[in-house]
């Protein structure tokens, strides 16, 4: 006997993509069992032509800007933390340890080739 069907709505699909959500939780949060039926349920909704990796990577960039605004709103408001991590990964800048040192090393070398 085949398994009811599962309904995926697109507007909870379209917020578990908005989380970065993998799609295996997708999977999960609709009780579907295999990649082929949510790729199914994608193309009803979206369109034959479209494919699940298609439409996530589209449909995340949303919450990835809303990270982005959120990390720029918690340095601007004086958090040093993300400011240095903003400036390193954004600005390209980094720690730097440097160490000096004034000892002479003094390196002898005994014995010649061909002895």
């Amino acid at each position: 006997m085949a398994m009811p069907r599962k309904e995926v709505d697109k507007e909870t699909l379209e917020k578990l993509f908005y989380m970065q959500c993998t799609q295996t939780e997708i999977m999960g949060w609709f009780g579907i069992q295999t990649k082929d039926t949510l790729n199914n349920r994608i193309r009803e909704i979206y369109g034959e032509d479209q494919s699940y990796s298609t439409i996530y990577e589209q449909k995340r960039q949303g919450g990835r800007i809303a990270v982005r605004r959120k990390q720029m709103q918690v340095a601007e408001s004086g958090n040093v933390s993300m400011l240095i991590w903003l400036g390193k990964q954004y600005l390209g800048q980094s720690d730097k340890n440097e160490v000096q040192s004034e000892e002479t090393v003094t390196v002898k070398i005994s014995g010649q080739r061909g002895d």
